[in-house]
């Protein structure tokens, strides 16, 4: 009786998985963003904007941070501790921070050259850092080898209201220098990223900072690696070439 009762179990789960087989294997691995917190998605009623309503851009040339993705987690602050060891996606035998690395290193070089500041943060933002732009870097990842394209979103809750000026930009721009297609599959995890949460975090942007995170591709994919792992200058310059000419429509750039 007992072997009957221990076969009809066993025959139940291999019955489960083989009915559940695709569901399972098309469940996506740990992706480019840090994992979702329902508290960074909107701040609600901003309860002391006092500091926020005489804010004006000091003057100076344009600042640019570049955020790489998962770099120096394990130095993270008590208040990012969840995101404490998060090495993000991988694949072509590179961890996630160094293909992020690889393309924002290269983007610093093409924005420097037009005399833009650039500053290369890790994962943990200096508190209420402000930047007339601020792009975090990431790849994706998936249990699917076909599933490629890059993709990108601001933040829930942009004060600047230049987020989605940026966005067009830096996607039109992605798009023809890379060749990928966009991936219109944008996750709660991009738009409640921890670093637009500043209403939460210290360590995350000014809210007068424009912002966006970019998925530069699946490092999953192989298509998508001959990019942004073999040429990563490509990537670097579709983000570079949105990022001037978002600064041109700003007026913080000259032509």
């Amino acid at each position: 009786m007992k072997k009957i009762i221990f076969f009809g179990i066993v025959l139940a789960i291999f019955t489960f998985v083989i009915s559940n087989w695709s569901a399972i294997t098309s469940r996506e691995i740990i992706s480019g963003a840090p994992p979702y917190d329902v508290s960074n998605e909107d701040p609600g009623e901003i309860n002391d904007p006092s500091w926020l309503s005489n804010w004006q851009r000091q003057a100076g040339p344009p600042k640019i941070a570049l955020q790489v993705g998962h770099w120096k987690t394990d130095d993270v602050p008590e208040e990012l501790h969840r995101l404490a060891g998060n090495s993000g996606a991988s694949g072509g035998g590179m961890a996630e921070w160094e293909v992020n690395m690889n393309i924002a290193e290269e983007t610093a070089k093409l924005l420097e050259e037009r005399g833009i500041i650039v500053e290369i943060l890790p994962t943990t933002v200096p508190s209420r850092y402000w930047a007339d732009v601020f792009i975090a870097i990431h790849a994706d990842g998936s249990t699917d080898p076909y599933k490629n394209g890059f993709k990108a979103a601001t933040p829930r809750r942009d004060m600047t209201g230049n987020a989605d000026n940026l966005l067009n930009y830096i996607e039109e721009s992605y798009q023809n220098a890379t060749g990928l297609e966009r991936d219109p599959n944008v996750t709660r995890n991009m738009r409640g990223y921890y670093a637009f949460s500043w209403w939460r975090y210290d360590h995350a942007v000014h809210p007068m900072t424009t912002s966006l995170i970019l998925e530069t591709g699946f490092l999953t994919n192989a298509s998508d690696r001959q990019i942004i792992v073999d040429n990563p200058q490509q990537s670097a310059q579709g983000i570079a070439d949105g990022i001037i000419a978002y600064l041109e429509s700003q007026n913080l750039l000259s032509g």
